[in-house]
Parts: C-alpha cells; sequence; structure tokens
C-alpha cells in the first residue's frame, strides 16, 4: 500500500459542536472509510504496481477529499481509464480546490473547517 500524499492528511479535529455541520459530510466519509478499508486489505494483494503517482487508490482518496464522493469517483474513474499497459504514467495529483473550505484528519477524514470564531 503507497503512502497518502502530504495534501491528503492533516491536522484537522473533529469536535462535538461541529456534529450538524459535518451531516452533509457523511457521504463523503462514508466514501473515504470504503477507500481505506479497500486500501488496508485488497490493495496489499496487488503491491506496488501502478505507474501513476499516487497510486490509483491514493488519487481516489484525495479526490473523493477534494471533491465529494460523486465529483471523487468520477474522477477516480477517469484516473482508472487512463491507467493501461500503453499509458506512460508519472506524477499525477489530484487538482487542490481553491476554496476548500473542511479540514482534513491525520486519519484521511474530512472534518467541518474551522469558522475562525474563537
Amino acid at each position: 500500500m503507497s503512502v497518502l500524499p502530504s495534501y491528503a492528511v492533516g491536522v484537522g479535529r473533529w469536535t462535538a459542536s461541529d456534529s450538524l455541520r459535518a451531516i452533509p459530510l457523511l457521504p463523503r466519509n462514508a466514501a473515504l472509510g470504503l477507500l481505506h478499508g479497500y486500501r488496508a486489505t485488497i490493495s496489499h494483494t496487488y503491491g506496488d504496481v501502478c505507474k501513476y503517482y499516487p497510486s490509483c487508490t491514493a488519487y481516489s482518496v484525495a479526490a473523493v477529499q477534494q471533491y465529494g464522493a460523486v465529483v471523487g469517483s468520477a474522477m477516480t474513474a477517469a484516473r482508472l481509464a487512463r491507467c493501461h499497459p500503453w499509458a506512460k504514467g508519472g506524477v499525477d495529483d489530484v487538482p487542490l480546490r481553491e476554496n476548500f473550505r473542511h479540514d482534513i484528519t491525520p486519519q484521511g477524514f474530512v472534518v467541518p473547517g474551522s469558522t475562525g470564531k474563537d
């Protein structure tokens, strides 16, 4: 299993006061939970055979974090379509959103961003 790129892990923390603001993030985090499970179990059987960096599963994690479950899944499908025996490979990072308003935990899940109110 390849390591997630540095932009796919963070220092965000979930707090109980963020519960209502976290409800829209449930589909995104459910998809991330499935991806983390896949990376921890099935992905090991393949080893590091990906021509691209980050690996397809690490790309998928970052895409779902940045764009949500639906768009991130579509980006992952496009990435998988680019992966074939004749592909050149190389670095293929997920384009980061400029207006990404959430935080990412050290485990790779998405939590509501800070509101700036202290």
